[in-house]
């Protein structure tokens, strides 16, 4: 069930990752390796801290997923940018999803709280801080001005809460999923935004 989730939220993601290189003009193989690096980049990133081979080089689903995706994207692109409102809720799960993974994994290999925390967030938002940078595009955490990072870095946070506590298994991992999914969705929704610094204004 877990692997199935996983390949869920990859997926989603590389659909993200694919639809950036339509907007900046790629051809399908500069699609498809963008489409991977979103889908599996924070996942091989925090296997590699942990020292571990990467959960993507064990299964072959975790590597044609995001050619599925890319597939998808560049035969009808017009037609997922249409239902990118959905996808967008998906994402939100994925992000929930994975920043939970990962803080939990981090945890079982031994890490401080706060540092499997911190690791849970480069798990959710990696892969996207790579597309943006490919994509010559300003990384979400850097410029966290729709609420991504940081609900990813507050489901982490309640991961690593509840994993020292010794609340561990599926229910705490869908809670801390379930939070950051909330307020990932309650940012689109308000149109939430994280400040900038005092006396600069927003140009949006």
């Amino acid at each position: 069930m877990s692997e199935i989730l996983d390949l869920v939220g990859i997926f989603v993601f590389a659909l993200s990752g694919a639809l950036m290189g339509v907007r900046k003009r790629l051809d399908v193989v500069g699609m498809a390796v963008i489409a991977e690096m979103t889908a599996l980049g924070g996942g091989v990133v925090r296997d590699l801290i942990l020292n571990v081979r990467p959960t993507a080089f064990q299964s072959s689903g975790y590597v044609l997923v995001p050619v599925l995706a890319t597939a998808i994207v560049f035969f009808w692109h017009p037609h997922v940018a249409r239902v990118m409102p959905a996808i967008l809720v998906l994402d939100a799960a994925g992000l929930g999803l994975f920043c939970a993974v990962g803080t939990e994994k981090a945890l079982d290999y031994g890490l401080s709280p706060l540092h499997a925390a911190l690791l849970g967030v480069t798990t959710a938002i990696g892969g996207g801080m790579l597309r943006d940078v490919l994509a010559g595009e300003i990384p979400t955490l850097l410029y966290d001005r729709q609420l991504y990072a940081v609900p990813a870095m507050l489901g982490s946070a309640a991961m690593a809460a509840l994993y020292t506590h010794d609340l561990h298994g599926w229910h705490a991992t869908l809670a801390a999923a379930v939070l950051a999914f909330g307020l990932r969705i309650a940012a689109m929704r308000y149109n939430w935004r994280a400040p900038l610094a005092r006396g600069v204004k927003s140009t949006e």
